[in-house]
């Protein structure tokens, strides 16, 4: 089987490890694949490189579009795949209608069906996502879910030290970009409520001056660190004490996934993505958005309950072991490229 994934992105940022992530995957199953994507991120593209996947560079300009489908088209003459998958909106805007019956549209948001008019096939990472993409009018048998996935096995801790933070100290860990939709202001809120917490964002985005400014009116710069964006998170989880993932707005959120992975305990608010997977009081404590007191009392009780944090891990491992494993990714995704390929 031939896969060519065609993603534009961002430099950094969830979906684009989840791309990045995915394609390793397959690699290391055997999947022999192209990739087409823009130049910004060296890092991605020295790791597609390294596992030994064709990777082209295009800018992805609208206005300019024909370099950008010229190199797809090149791709494809030469690489010859089965099937073509595009990672998100602005990749499906290249889609070449020739090849529409073998490609995919990929769902990381609530994206609209138009952004992909030359992809026969519509696979969302949630349950939500697929209500979202039939309600546009895809068929049931074009459309599917195929979960993200998460493994840090034999990742060693991140250096408490190196961090600034006392080795016996709570910590909260947030992934997440510094944009209002994360939440990461009721994080703040609720850790001035938490004597003795401390507090490790990694991620970055336009808000980060505010929520500096706002760290510091509640004097808790001492207690909270902002890391920056991060390609070590497994090390950071390996570290923390738990997750706490405050979003206002999320379609699903891979912090989830992450967290039930690294066996952490996870606090999570409750928008549509987290409270659709997350049971509360089993695989995490769910707690309403945008309530600093409700999120103070939900960390508090994983610092101070042990028997809960170890309930919850053992609960979020059940989860993650059911349909957020490697092995469960690969096979899903296998599946469909066969149907793909049948149906096409």
């Amino acid at each position: 089987m031939r896969v060519l994934h065609v993603m534009a992105g961002a430099k950094e940022g969830g979906a684009e490890n989840i791309m990045l992530e995915s394609v390793l995957a397959l690699a290391q199953a055997g999947v022999e694949q192209a990739v087409v994507t823009r130049p910004g991120n060296q890092l991605r593209v020295d790791k597609f490189r390294a596992a030994g996947i064709r990777t082209e560079t295009a800018d992805f300009n609208r206005l300019w579009p024909f370099a950008t489908k010229g190199a797809i088209a090149k791709v494809m003459r030469e690489f010859k795949p089965d099937v073509a998958e595009y990672w998100m909106g602005r990749a499906g805007q290249f889609a070449p209608a020739a090849f529409r019956s073998r490609s995919i549209a990929w769902y990381g948001g609530y994206y609209k069906l138009a952004r992909f008019a030359n992809c026969e096939w519509h696979v969302g990472l949630t349950k939500d996502l697929l209500r979202h993409i039939r309600e546009q009018g895809v068929a049931e048998n074009r459309s599917a879910i195929v979960h993200t996935y998460a493994d840090f096995t034999g990742e060693a801790p991140a250096d408490r030290a190196g961090l600034d933070t006392p080795a016996d100290a709570p910590v909260a860990l947030a992934l997440a970009r510094l944009h209002v939709k994360k939440g990461l202001d009721t994080l703040l809120d609720a850790t001035a409520k938490v004597p003795g917490l401390h507090v490790w964002i990694a991620g970055e985005g336009p808000i980060e001056a505010e929520l500096k400014a706002k760290c510091t009116s509640l004097g808790l710069d001492d207690r909270v660190r902002f890391l920056g964006w991060r390609n070590d998170r497994g090390a950071l989880l390996a570290a923390c004490t738990f997750v706490a993932f405050p979003s206002r707005y999320e379609p699903f959120g891979t912090v989830t996934v992450d967290a039930w992975a690294a066996s952490k305990p996870l606090v999570a608010a409750d928008a549509v993505g987290p409270a659709a997977y997350v049971e509360d009081g089993v695989s995490g404590l769910l707690v309403p958005k945008d309530n600093p007191d409700a999120l103070a009392t939900a960390m508090r009780r994983v610092i101070s309950e042990p028997d809960l944090a170890a309930k919850l891990v053992a609960g979020g491992r059940k989860a993650y072991e059911a349909q957020f494993t490697r092995a469960a990714f690969v096979r899903d995704s296998l599946a469909f490229y066969q149907r793909v390929m049948a149906g096409s």
